[in-house]
C-alpha cells in the first residue's frame, strides 16, 4: 500500500495520531520528579519504561541511591504505548529454544515467562497501582487450517514437557470465544492478563518514588565515560558521577553505547483504537475479555480496553515512521475484514511504538565495558521487561547469582552496525511466508 491509498471513509479528519492510553490518563501532574539532577548516585539508569524503573524498584529496596534519566518524560517509549497484553512465552519459539539451548534452559526460560506475569501482579498488588490488570486469559488464533493443525501438536507438547496447559478450541466453538469465524481455532490459556499500561507505568514511577528513586525528566544523556571506579554520565541538564550505569532503552537504543546498538535493531509496531462499543457488541466480539493474536508471522493482536473500546494492532511493514493515517488505513481494513460489525464504527487513535528485538528474538541481560544492560522483548515486554529489569536489579546487589539471560550469548550480525537498512527486505520475506505456510 502507497501513501495515496484512501483512507477508510470511517478515519474523519478527527483521528488523533496520539496515543490513547496517555490521552485517556495522562502523565500525572504530582509525579514526583527532580528539579535538578544530583551530582552523585550509585546507580544512573538510562531509560524510564518497564525494564529501568523495575531496575530501580530493587536497587533503592536494597538502599542504593538511584537516578532514572529519560530524555522524555517518564514511560514516554513503548511502555506506554504497547498493547496491555502479557502473555507466556517469548518471542523466540520455545521448540527452537529447546533446539538452541537444550531442555534445561528451555524449561528455564520458559518458566520465567510465567514467573513474569506473576511478578507482574505482584508487584501490581504491593505497590497498589490501579491500572485495571485482569487475568482474563488470551487466545492464539489460527488464520490458516494448518496452523491449527500444528497448533494441536504444540499443546500436547507444552503440556508434556513443560506442564504448561491450554486449552485447544475447534472453528466449531469459536463463538465462545470471540465474534469471528474468519479463523481456523485456536488455543486459550487462562494465565494471561491484560491492563492499562500507561496506568501501570506511571503508578510505578510513583512507586518507585517511594522508595527514593530519583526521576529526572528531559535528560538525555550525550555520554558516558569511566573515570576511575566511577562513571560520568554527561546530559543536557548536567553530569551525574555514577557508580554503576543501566541502559534500559530497548528499542529505542542508539549510539550512547556504539557496542550495544548492534545488539538490538528496532521494529515499528501500530494500534488503532476504536470509540466505545455498545455493550451488546462488546458481549458479541470478545464475550470473555480476551488478549487475542493470531498466527501470522506479521501478527495483528487486539483486545478490547478496560472502557470497552476494540484496540487493533499490527503491521504490514517492519518500519518504525510509516505514516500514521496510512497505517490507520491498513489496519482498519484488517479488523473490519475479521469483525465485520465494526464497519460503520469509527477509530479514534492511531499511533506507533518501536519493539526492541535481537537477532536470535531473545531477551538478553548483558554488560560492555561495566555498563549494564536488559533489553530485546521483542512485543512480550510488558512482563518479560518488567521481569528483566527486577533480575537485573537482583544480580547488581547480589540478591540473586546468575540468569538464563546473562548466560546465552548476545549474537550480532556483520551488516549490522547503526541503520537497520535490512528491515524491508526482512518484510517481504515474512510475508512469504504468511503467503506459503
Amino acid at each position: 500500500m502507497n501513501s495515496k491509498t484512501p483512507l477508510n471513509p470511517q478515519l474523519i479528519a478527527e483521528l488523533k495520531t496520539t496515543v490513547f492510553w496517555s490521552d485517556q490518563f495522562p502523565r500525572p501532574n504530582d509525579l514526583p520528579v527532580a528539579n535538578e539532577l544530583p551530582s552523585q548516585v550509585d546507580v544512573a539508569i538510562v531509560g524510564s519504561g518497564y525494564t529501568g524503573l523495575n531496575c530501580a524498584r530493587v536497587l533503592a529496596k536494597a538502599g542504593m541511591r538511584v537516578a532514572v534519566l529519560e530524555k522524555n518524560t517518564i514511560g514516554w517509549g513503548a511502555s506506554s504505548r504497547n498493547g496491555g497484553m502479557a502473555t507466556p512465552g517469548l518471542k523466540q519459539d520455545i521448540s527452537k529454544i529447546k533446539k538452541t539451548y537444550g531442555m534445561d534452559y528451555a524449561r528455564e526460560f520458559w518458566k520465567s515467562s510465567v514467573d513474569a506475569i506473576n511478578l507482574l501482579e505482584q508487584i501490581i498488588v504491593e505497590e497498589s497501582i490501579d491500572c485495571h490488570w485482569s487475568r482474563c486469559g488470551h487466545m492464539s488464533l489460527a488464520y490458516k487450517q494448518s496452523h491449527f493443525n500444528d497448533l494441536v501438536g504444540y499443546i500436547e507438547w507444552l503440556d508434556k514437557e513443560f506442564g504448561h496447559k491450554k486449552k485447544l478450541i475447534s472453528k466449531s466453538q469459536l463463538k465462545t470465544e470471540i465474534g469471528t469465524d474468519a479463523y481456523f481455532g485456536g488455543s486459550t490459556d487462562e494465565l494471561s492478563g491484560g491492563l492499562q499500561p500507561a496506568k501501570y507505568v506511571f503508578g510505578l514511577a510513583k512507586a518507585v518514588a517511594v522508595h527514593g528513586v530519583i526521576l529526572c525528566e528531559n535528560s538525555q544523556v550525550t555520554s558516558i565515560q569511566k573515570e576511575s571506579n566511577e562513571f560520568e554520565v554527561m546530559t543536557n541538564q548536567g553530569t551525574i558521577m555514577a557508580k554503576n550505569v543501566v541502559i534500559a532503552t530497548n528499542g529505542y537504543t542508539n549510539m550512547l553505547i556504539p557496542k550495544l546498538k548492534p545488539k538490538v535493531f528496532p521494529v515499528g509496531s501500530y494500534i488503532i483504537v476504536s470509540e466505545p462499543l455498545p455493550q451488546d457488541l462488546q458481549d458479541r466480539l470478545s464475550p470473555k475479555r480476551r488478549m487475542f493474536y493470531d498466527s501470522k508471522n506479521f501478527l495483528n493482536y487486539f483486545r478490547l480496553t478496560p472502557d470497552g473500546r476494540m484496540l487493533w494492532g499490527g503491521r504490514n511493514d517492519l518500519s518504525t515512521d510509516l505514516d500514521l493515517n496510512e497505517s490507520a488505513s491498513i489496519l482498519t481494513k484488517q479488523v473490519c475484514t475479521i469483525f465485520p460489525e465494526l464497519n460503520d464504527v469509527k477509530f479514534t487513535h492511531s499511533w506507533t511504538g518501536k519493539l526492541g528485538v535481537t537477532f536470535d528474538l531473545m531477551p538478553h541481560i548483558g554488560q560492555i565495558n561495566g555498563i549494564h544492560y536488559a533489553l530485546g522483548y521483542g512485543g512480550h515486554g510488558l512482563s518479560i521487561a518488567t521481569y528483566l529489569g527486577t533480575e537485573l536489579g537482583l544480580l547488581m546487589t547480589g540478591q540473586k547469582d546468575r540468569s538464563p539471560y546473562e548466560e546465552i550469548s548476545h549474537q550480532t550480525m556483520f551488516f549490522y552496525k547503526k541503520d537497520p537498512w535490512f528491515l524491508p527486505f526482512a518484510a517481504k520475506y515474512f510475508r512469504f511466508l504468511d503467503w506459503i505456510s
